[in-house]
Protein backbone atom coordinates (compact mmCIF):
# COMPACT_ATOMS: atom_id res chain seq x y z
CA UNK A 1 0.00 0.00 0.00
CA UNK A 2 1.34 3.44 -0.89
CA UNK A 3 2.22 5.15 2.39
CA UNK A 4 0.36 8.37 1.64
CA UNK A 5 -2.93 6.51 1.16
CA UNK A 6 -3.47 6.07 4.87
CA UNK A 7 -6.97 7.64 5.01
CA UNK A 8 -9.85 5.72 3.54
CA UNK A 9 -10.90 7.35 0.27
CA UNK A 10 -14.50 7.79 1.38
CA UNK A 11 -13.56 10.61 3.72
CA UNK A 12 -10.65 12.25 1.94
CA UNK A 13 -12.60 15.21 0.58
CA UNK A 14 -13.94 16.14 3.99
CA UNK A 15 -10.47 16.28 5.51
CA UNK A 16 -9.11 18.36 2.65
CA UNK A 17 -11.83 20.94 3.24
CA UNK A 18 -11.00 21.07 6.93
CA UNK A 19 -7.31 21.64 6.21
CA UNK A 20 -8.15 24.56 3.94
CA UNK A 21 -10.06 26.55 6.56
CA UNK A 22 -8.40 25.65 9.85
CA UNK A 23 -4.83 26.90 9.52
CA UNK A 24 -3.88 29.93 11.60
CA UNK A 25 -0.94 31.67 13.25
CA UNK A 26 -0.56 32.53 16.91
CA UNK A 27 -3.07 31.91 19.65
CA UNK A 28 -2.94 30.06 22.93
CA UNK A 29 -4.39 26.87 24.28
CA UNK A 30 -4.17 27.68 27.98
CA UNK A 31 -3.07 24.18 29.03
CA UNK A 32 -0.15 23.00 26.94
CA UNK A 33 0.97 20.61 29.68
CA UNK A 34 -1.54 18.00 28.51
CA UNK A 35 -0.44 18.17 24.86
CA UNK A 36 -3.99 18.26 23.51
CA UNK A 37 -4.95 20.71 20.74
CA UNK A 38 -7.55 23.36 21.51
CA UNK A 39 -11.13 22.61 20.55
CA UNK A 40 -11.59 23.11 16.80
CA UNK A 41 -14.43 25.09 15.24
CA UNK A 42 -14.58 22.60 12.36
CA UNK A 43 -13.94 19.02 13.41
CA UNK A 44 -13.03 16.63 10.57
CA UNK A 45 -15.48 13.85 9.85
CA UNK A 46 -14.47 10.50 11.31
CA UNK A 47 -12.25 8.45 9.02
CA UNK A 48 -10.23 5.26 9.24
CA UNK A 49 -6.47 5.82 9.51
CA UNK A 50 -4.38 2.88 8.27
CA UNK A 51 -1.47 3.05 10.71
CA UNK A 52 -0.24 -0.31 9.41
CA UNK A 53 0.64 1.49 6.19
CA UNK A 54 2.99 3.93 7.92
CA UNK A 55 6.72 3.61 7.34
CA UNK A 56 8.95 3.02 10.35
CA UNK A 57 12.41 4.12 11.39
CA UNK A 58 14.73 2.08 13.60
CA UNK A 59 16.05 3.97 16.62
CA UNK A 60 18.75 1.83 18.19
CA UNK A 61 16.55 -1.26 17.97
CA UNK A 62 13.17 0.39 18.60
CA UNK A 63 10.75 0.72 15.67
CA UNK A 64 9.09 4.14 15.50
CA UNK A 65 6.17 4.80 13.14
CA UNK A 66 6.31 7.84 10.84
CA UNK A 67 2.87 9.42 10.57
CA UNK A 68 2.29 11.46 7.40
CA UNK A 69 1.44 15.03 8.29
CA UNK A 70 -2.09 14.67 6.92
CA UNK A 71 -2.78 11.89 9.42
CA UNK A 72 -1.27 13.91 12.26
CA UNK A 73 -3.40 16.92 11.33
CA UNK A 74 -6.52 14.76 11.18
CA UNK A 75 -5.85 13.55 14.74
CA UNK A 76 -5.11 17.14 15.72
CA UNK A 77 -8.41 18.39 14.34
CA UNK A 78 -10.33 15.71 16.23
CA UNK A 79 -8.25 16.08 19.43
CA UNK A 80 -7.41 12.38 19.24
CA UNK A 81 -3.71 12.69 20.12
CA UNK A 82 -1.41 14.47 22.51
CA UNK A 83 1.33 16.43 20.71
CA UNK A 84 4.93 16.60 21.93
CA UNK A 85 7.63 19.04 20.83
CA UNK A 86 10.94 17.16 21.10
CA UNK A 87 13.16 20.21 20.54
CA UNK A 88 14.67 22.54 23.14
CA UNK A 89 12.98 25.29 25.16
CA UNK A 90 14.24 28.13 22.96
CA UNK A 91 12.94 26.52 19.77
CA UNK A 92 9.63 25.69 21.43
CA UNK A 93 9.15 29.25 22.70
CA UNK A 94 9.77 30.74 19.25
CA UNK A 95 7.31 28.57 17.31
CA UNK A 96 5.46 25.36 18.04
CA UNK A 97 2.32 23.41 17.28
CA UNK A 98 -0.50 25.11 19.17
CA UNK A 99 -1.26 23.04 22.27
CA UNK A 100 1.89 20.88 22.12
CA UNK A 101 3.76 20.03 25.30
CA UNK A 102 7.53 20.49 25.53
CA UNK A 103 9.39 17.24 26.23
CA UNK A 104 12.92 17.40 24.76
CA UNK A 105 14.65 14.41 23.20
CA UNK A 106 15.69 11.90 24.16
CA UNK A 107 14.21 11.53 27.66
CA UNK A 108 12.17 14.66 28.40
CA UNK A 109 13.10 17.39 30.85
CA UNK A 110 12.89 18.07 34.56
CA UNK A 111 9.26 18.24 35.75
CA UNK A 112 8.34 16.82 32.36
CA UNK A 113 4.64 17.36 31.56
CA UNK A 114 4.35 13.91 29.99
CA UNK A 115 5.34 12.02 33.14
CA UNK A 116 1.77 11.21 34.18
CA UNK A 117 0.22 10.63 30.77
CA UNK A 118 -1.59 7.27 30.45
CA UNK A 119 0.42 4.69 28.53
CA UNK A 120 -2.46 3.92 26.16
CA UNK A 121 -2.99 7.52 24.98
CA UNK A 122 -2.00 8.35 21.41
CA UNK A 123 1.13 10.55 21.30
CA UNK A 124 2.48 12.38 18.26
CA UNK A 125 6.02 13.76 18.55
CA UNK A 126 7.61 16.27 16.21
CA UNK A 127 10.81 18.21 15.61
CA UNK A 128 12.18 20.18 12.69
CA UNK A 129 14.89 18.00 11.17
CA UNK A 130 12.40 16.52 10.05
CA UNK A 131 12.15 13.58 12.46
CA UNK A 132 15.47 12.67 14.10
CA UNK A 133 14.84 14.28 17.50
CA UNK A 134 11.19 13.31 17.51
CA UNK A 135 12.07 9.69 16.75
CA UNK A 136 14.46 9.62 19.70
CA UNK A 137 11.76 10.98 22.01
CA UNK A 138 9.17 8.59 20.60
CA UNK A 139 11.52 5.64 21.08
CA UNK A 140 11.87 6.52 24.76
CA UNK A 141 8.09 6.64 25.13
CA UNK A 142 7.82 3.21 23.50
CA UNK A 143 10.58 1.75 25.66
CA UNK A 144 8.72 3.05 28.72
CA UNK A 145 5.58 1.15 27.79
CA UNK A 146 3.60 3.67 25.72
CA UNK A 147 1.58 1.80 23.13
CA UNK A 148 0.40 4.31 20.49
CA UNK A 149 3.29 6.62 19.59
CA UNK A 150 4.11 8.30 16.27
CA UNK A 151 6.25 11.08 14.85
CA UNK A 152 5.32 13.55 12.11
CA UNK A 153 7.26 12.29 9.10
CA UNK A 154 7.68 15.66 7.37
CA UNK A 155 8.44 17.54 10.59
CA UNK A 156 7.42 20.84 12.12
CA UNK A 157 8.53 23.06 9.27
CA UNK A 158 6.09 21.40 6.87
CA UNK A 159 3.39 22.12 9.48
CA UNK A 160 4.64 25.72 9.45
CA UNK A 161 4.61 25.91 5.64
CA UNK A 162 0.99 24.78 5.56
CA UNK A 163 -0.07 27.45 8.06
CA UNK A 164 -1.45 24.94 10.53
CA UNK A 165 -2.18 26.19 14.08
CA UNK A 166 0.92 27.47 15.87
CA UNK A 167 1.92 29.55 18.88
CA UNK A 168 5.12 31.30 19.90
CA UNK A 169 7.02 34.56 19.70
CA UNK A 170 8.27 34.14 16.09
CA UNK A 171 5.73 32.07 14.20
CA UNK A 172 5.95 34.07 10.97
CA UNK A 173 9.50 33.18 9.92
CA UNK A 174 11.91 30.28 9.82
CA UNK A 175 15.45 30.29 11.25
CA UNK A 176 18.46 29.93 8.99
CA UNK A 177 19.58 26.39 8.16
CA UNK A 178 23.13 25.09 8.64
CA UNK A 179 24.71 21.74 7.75
CA UNK A 180 27.47 20.10 9.77
CA UNK A 181 29.05 17.05 8.16
CA UNK A 182 31.13 14.65 10.17
CA UNK A 183 32.56 11.18 10.41
CA UNK A 184 33.33 8.58 13.06
CA UNK A 185 34.57 5.01 12.77
CA UNK A 186 32.18 2.59 11.03
CA UNK A 187 31.90 0.67 14.30
CA UNK A 188 29.62 3.48 15.51
CA UNK A 189 27.12 3.05 12.65
CA UNK A 190 23.56 3.19 13.93
CA UNK A 191 24.45 5.51 16.78
CA UNK A 192 23.55 9.17 17.00
CA UNK A 193 25.46 12.41 16.48
CA UNK A 194 24.30 15.52 18.33
CA UNK A 195 24.79 19.27 17.98
CA UNK A 196 24.04 21.59 20.89
CA UNK A 197 23.94 25.34 21.37
CA UNK A 198 24.17 25.17 25.13
CA UNK A 199 23.41 28.82 25.82
CA UNK A 200 19.96 28.61 24.23
CA UNK A 201 19.26 24.92 24.77
CA UNK A 202 18.78 24.33 21.04
CA UNK A 203 19.75 20.87 19.88
CA UNK A 204 19.74 18.59 16.86
CA UNK A 205 20.53 14.93 16.23
CA UNK A 206 21.18 12.68 13.24
CA UNK A 207 21.89 8.97 12.75
CA UNK A 208 25.37 7.74 11.89
CA UNK A 209 25.41 5.93 8.55
CA UNK A 210 27.03 2.58 7.78
CA UNK A 211 30.27 4.24 6.63
CA UNK A 212 30.50 6.36 9.81
CA UNK A 213 29.34 9.60 8.19
CA UNK A 214 26.61 11.85 9.55
CA UNK A 215 24.84 15.06 8.56
CA UNK A 216 23.47 17.42 11.20
CA UNK A 217 20.93 19.88 9.78
CA UNK A 218 20.57 22.77 12.21
CA UNK A 219 17.63 25.16 12.21
CA UNK A 220 18.73 27.18 15.22
CA UNK A 221 17.57 30.74 15.85
CA UNK A 222 19.80 33.62 16.88
CA UNK A 223 23.14 32.14 15.80
CA UNK A 224 26.13 33.94 14.35
CA UNK A 225 29.12 32.32 12.70
CA UNK A 226 31.02 32.70 15.96
CA UNK A 227 28.36 30.96 18.07
CA UNK A 228 29.81 27.96 19.93
CA UNK A 229 28.33 24.61 18.89
CA UNK A 230 29.03 21.43 20.83
CA UNK A 231 29.23 18.27 18.73
CA UNK A 232 28.77 14.96 20.52
CA UNK A 233 29.15 11.47 19.01
CA UNK A 234 29.90 8.03 20.46
CA UNK A 235 33.56 8.63 19.56
CA UNK A 236 34.23 12.25 20.49
CA UNK A 237 32.81 15.46 21.92
CA UNK A 238 34.09 19.00 21.46
CA UNK A 239 32.97 22.60 21.00
CA UNK A 240 33.89 24.96 18.17
CA UNK A 241 32.57 28.12 16.49
CA UNK A 242 29.82 27.41 13.98
CA UNK A 243 31.92 28.77 11.10
CA UNK A 244 34.67 26.23 11.78
CA UNK A 245 32.20 23.35 11.71
CA UNK A 246 30.66 24.48 8.43
CA UNK A 247 33.97 24.67 6.59
CA UNK A 248 35.23 21.11 7.12
CA UNK A 249 34.23 17.52 7.79
CA UNK A 250 34.26 16.97 11.53
CA UNK A 251 36.35 13.92 12.43
CA UNK A 252 37.68 12.17 15.50
CA UNK A 253 40.70 9.98 16.20
CA UNK A 254 39.05 6.74 15.00
CA UNK A 255 37.45 8.06 11.80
Amino acid sequence: MERRRFLRAAGAAGLAGTVAVSGCLGGSNGNEADGYPPTQEDTPDEQSVDVEGFETVDVEGTAVQLAPIDAAYYWYGRREARFVDARGRSQYDRSRVLGAALSPAPDGGSNDPTADWPADDRIVCYCGCPHHLSSLRAATFIENGYEDVYVIDEGFWEWHERGYPMAGSEVEGQPASYEIRGRVGPAHAGGMAWAWHDESGQREAAPIDADGSYLLELKFSGLTRSSPIRVETPAYEFEAPLADLLSTTVTGPDA
